[in-house]
C-alpha cells in the first residue's frame, strides 16, 4: 500500500513537473494563455507598486498598504471583470472600514470585542454570491483596521483614499497597458487538449506492443481523466474569451488580430473523444487487474489494437496542427491519417473470426466500438469513404 501511494505521488508530481514546463515553453516560444497569464502577473505586480509609490509619497501615507493591495486584486483577466471587481471591492472595503472603526468606537478601543461586534456580520456579507471572491475583503480590511487601532476620522480617510488609488491604478494599468484580449484562448485550450490525447494514444500503442501491466493502465487511466480538465478549460476559455471584449479599449487597437474562434461543435467533437477515451483507458485497466467479467484479448488483437491507437494519435496531432494554423474551419483538406485509421478499424473484426475464447472475443468488440466511437468524434467525413 505505502509503494501504490509513493508511485502515485511520484506520478503526480511527474505530471506536474512536466505541465509546467509545457506551460512555461509554450509562454516563451508563442502567443496564448501561458504568456496572457504572464503578462497579467506582471502587470499586477507593476500597478501594486505603482500604487504603493502614490500612497507612500503623494498623501504620505503612514501604511500605505490598502492602496498596493486593491491594483493587485483588480488586474482581472479582462477589463470587464477588473471594472465590476473595482465597483465591488470599493463599496466592500468601505463598508469594512466603517463598520470596523464603529466597533472600536463602540468597544472603547479593546480589540476583541470590536472583533466580535465586526466579523460575525462582514463574514456573512463575505457569503453573498454577487460580491464573488471581492466579498472577504470586507473582514479582513476589519481585521486590519482593528490590530492597527487605526480608527480615527484621518486614518479611516486615508484608508479609503488609498482603496480609491489602488482601484484607479489597478484598472488603468489594466485596461491601457496591453488589455487583455483573449480571443485566442480557445484555440489554444483545443490545441492543448488535441495533442494530451495525441500523447495519450500514443503512451497507449507503444504500451500494448510490449508487456503491460495493472501499472501501466492505471497511469492510462489517470490521464484520461485529467483530460476532462482540460475539456472544462476549453468552456472557460470560450465564456472568457466573450467576456474579454466586452468594454475593452485594445479590441479597436487590436483590428488585424485573429478574431475567428473554432465553433462550439468542435469543442464538443472533443469533449466526446475525451469521454470514449476515458472508456477505453478503463477498460484496458479492467483487463490488466485481471477482473472476472473481462479476459484479456488474444494476443495478435494487442498488436493490430496499438497500431490502430498509433494511427489515431497521429490523427490527433494532425488535428492539433490544423487548429494552431487555423485550418480547422476547412474539412476538405487532406487527412490520411484518418483514412488509414479507419482502414485498419475495418480490417481487425475479421481477425477475431475462430477464436475459442467468447470472453475474450467480447472484451476485444467493446475495445473496438470504443475506437469506433473515437474515429466518429474524430474523423466522421471519412467513415463513408472506407
Amino acid at each position: 500500500m505505502v509503494r501504490g501511494w509513493a508511485r502515485a505521488v511520484r506520478r503526480q508530481a511527474g505530471y506536474e513537473a512536466a505541465a509546467v514546463r509545457r506551460s512555461t515553453s509554450r509562454a516563451l516560444r508563442h502567443s496564448g494563455p501561458e504568456r496572457a497569464t504572464a503578462v497579467q502577473a506582471l502587470k499586477a505586480a507593476g500597478a501594486a507598486m505603482a500604487a504603493w509609490a502614490l500612497a507612500a509619497f503623494w498623501i504620505e501615507s503612514p501604511m500605505a498598504l490598502m492602496a498596493p493591495w486593491t491594483a493587485l486584486a483588480l488586474v482581472e483577466t479582462t477589463v470587464y471583470r477588473s471594472l465590476r471587481a473595482g465597483v465591488q471591492q470599493l463599496a466592500i472595503i468601505s463598508t469594512g472600514t466603517l463598520w470596523a472603526s464603529a466597533a472600536m468606537y463602540l468597544s472603547g478601543g479593546s480589540t476583541l470585542p470590536a472583533m466580535a461586534v465586526s466579523l460575525p456580520p462582514l463574514m456573512l456579507i463575505a457569503g453573498y454570491s454577487r460580491l464573488g471572491a471581492q466579498g472577504v475583503y470586507g473582514a479582513t480590511t476589519a481585521l486590519l483596521v482593528i490590530a492597527y487601532g487605526s480608527y480615527e476620522p484621518g486614518q479611516i480617510g486615508h484608508r479609503l483614499l488609498e482603496t480609491l488609488i489602488g482601484a484607479i491604478i489597478g484598472l488603468s494599468v489594466n485596461a491601457f497597458v496591453l488589455p487583455p484580449l483573449r480571443l485566442d484562448d480557445v484555440r489554444a485550450n483545443l490545441h492543448s487538449l488535441a495533442l494530451e490525447c495525441a500523447d495519450l494514444l500514443h503512451a497507449v500503442a507503444a504500451g500494448l506492443r510490449g508487456p503491460w501491466d495493472a501499472a501501466d493502465t492505471d497511469a492510462w487511466e489517470d490521464r484520461a481523466s485529467r483530460l476532462h480538465s482540460g475539456v472544462r478549460a476549453v468552456a472557460r476559455a470560450r465564456w472568457r474569451s466573450a467576456e474579454s471584449a466586452r468594454l475593452n479599449p485594445g479590441r479597436r487597437l487590436r483590428r488585424g488580430h485573429r478574431t475567428r474562434c473554432p465553433s462550439p461543435d468542435v469543442d464538443r467533437r472533443w469533449q466526446d473523444t475525451v469521454h470514449h477515451l476515458t472508456a477505453l483507458t478503463r477498460t484496458l485497466s479492467g483487463i490488466a487487474a485481471g477482473s472476472q467479467p473481462l479476459s484479456a484479448p488474444p494476443g495478435r488483437f494487442a498488436s493490430d489494437y496499438a497500431d490502430l491507437a498509433d494511427s489515431l494519435s497521429h490523427l490527433c496531432a494532425e488535428q492539433a496542427e490544423r487548429l494552431a494554423q487555423d485550418e480547422d474551419h476547412h474539412p476538405e483538406a487532406p487527412r490520411q491519417h484518418a483514412t488509414d485509421a479507419w482502414v485498419l478499424h475495418e480490417e481487425m473484426p475479421a481477425r477475431l473470426h475462430g477464436q475459442v475464447d467468447s470472453a475474450a472475443i467480447a472484451v476485444s468488440g467493446g475495445l473496438l466500438v470504443e475506437m469506433r466511437q473515437l474515429l466518429m468524434a474524430l474523423a466522421p467525413e471519412e467513415a463513408n469513404t472506407v
